[in-house]
């Protein structure tokens, strides 16, 4: 919601998105002080850590669609 009122208004976001920006920001921080998250990602980074510390190889990121 926050991308497409960006989108639409423009310059004029600072002000016409900060419902959007405010319900985007909550969410984020709901995220940030999740435990279960927090340690999904820590699993995830300690996987590819370790697979590159094998291999050598960087795995490559996919890129998220936009919403």
């Amino acid at each position: 919601a926050f991308t497409k009122c960006c989108k639409e208004t423009g310059l004029l976001m600072v002000v016409k998105c900060r419902k959007e920006n405010t319900a985007l920001k909550d969410c984020l921080v709901s995220y940030y002080h999740d435990p279960a998250f927090y340690e999904e990602c820590k699993a995830e980074y300690l996987k590819e850590r370790e697979e590159y510390r094998a291999t050598g190889i960087k795995k490559i990121k996919k890129k998220l669609p936009s919403n």
